[in-house]
């Protein structure tokens, strides 16, 4: 157990609560410990019907996982293994949970908050919900089950979120079906309270639900739907600089920041997780976890954003031009005896 998240149980539900709002509720591993034998039991516990996962304080759900841990680790730590590991072994029983799984999206939720609730039953937003997956920009992949959600989502969005860290609110949340419904804030101990009571997830859920307003996405949808949807990284910047726009223009320069090689294997790891499964998602997300992990890219990506804050990285190679197919293919390669496997389920 730990102070890290705590754990309770009202009536009908059991309610997890993620509890680092000094760090933005970051998980830590272990958080991750302490979370995944919890949820075994509520599986198990007949009386509960219903789990509920929220954020401490106001700001955020979780604005990822403890990426500090893993720049003090190092390359090829033990925690660089232990924790993708464990936390993609939390993210698949997260989305095979039995019972409904009810995810507070409220405030920051990026990273590793976004495995914590988007695989859920039912993921909520509301009015100061903010999501995106900004990990091209610190040198890694969208992971926690990106692989599976982001080909997903209505037309290209995923690949747009995935190669510029675009940040949504509610509206645009609920309208790209990453969130189900919109419910303010000050409804959300309601909410708790009628699943305490044994009122059911989706007639309670409907009864608080509000109309989340109009999504700002729309403006830019068939834009990002035409030029999103190439074959290759380099298709997609052809199609923007051909699209001529100034919304075009910035999304090119935001894409300019992010490490190359994060973009390279994020493209090729939405492609590929159209056809696969959650589970044969997760076991390529491991694999490209560790070879990142033994590499560059990532941790200059933590210094320039965390430690040093100096917001300029030396990406290496530091151009797309540098990057091979046999580069890209590397990311990919299985880790033999060191692959993911999901314990009482086996490999995927």
């Amino acid at each position: 157990m730990t102070d890290e998240i705590l754990f309770e149980v009202r009536g009908a539900a059991a309610v997890a609560t993620l509890n680092r709002p000094e760090a933005l509720n970051a998980v830590t591993l272990g958080m991750i410990h302490a979370y995944h034998p919890q949820l075994d039991l509520w599986a198990d516990d007949p009386a509960i019907r219903a789990v509920v996962v929220r954020g401490a304080g106001e700001r955020a759900f979780s604005a990822g996982g403890d990426i500090r841990a893993l720049w003090d680790g190092g390359p090829g730590s033990e925690i660089t293994r232990a924790f993708f590991r464990d936390e993609y072994r939390l993210n698949h029983r997260i989305f095979h949970y039995p019972k409904p799984y009810v995810a507070l999206m409220d405030g920051i939720t990026m990273g590793g908050g976004v495995g914590m609730s988007v695989h859920g039953s039912h993921r909520i937003a509301s009015e100061a919900t903010m999501f995106a997956m900004p990990e091209t920009g610190i040198g890694l992949f969208p992971d926690v089950g990106g692989a599976y959600f982001l080909p997903r989502l209505p037309g290209e969005t995923g690949m747009y979120m995935a190669m510029t860290g675009a940040r949504f609110r509610a509206a645009d949340c609920v309208h790209a079906r990453i969130c189900d419904v919109y419910v303010p804030a000050a409804k959300h101990d309601a909410l708790i309270e009628a699943l305490a009571g044994g009122e059911s997830v989706d007639g309670a859920i409907e009864h608080l639900a509000e109309d989340s307003g109009g999504a700002p996405l729309t403006v830019h949808e068939v834009e990002i739907d035409r030029c999103f949807a190439g074959d290759s990284l380099e298709a997609i910047g052809h199609a923007l600089k051909a699209e001529g726009t100034e919304w075009a223009e910035h999304t090119l320069e935001v894409m300019a920041a992010k490490s190359p090689t994060s973009q390279k294997i994020a493209f090729r790891q939405l492609r590929e997780g159209r056809e696969l499964s959650f589970d044969e998602c997760m076991v390529m997300e491991y694999r490209m976890s560790q070879h990142v992990m033994a590499g560059h890219d990532f941790f200059e990506g933590v210094r320039t954003t965390v430690i040093d804050r100096d917001d300029a990285p030396e990406w290496r190679p530091a151009t797309l031009a540098e990057l091979d197919t046999a580069a890209v293919d590397a990311y990919f390669a299985p880790l033999g005896d060191n692959d993911l496997t999901f314990p009482g389920a086996g490999s995927a």
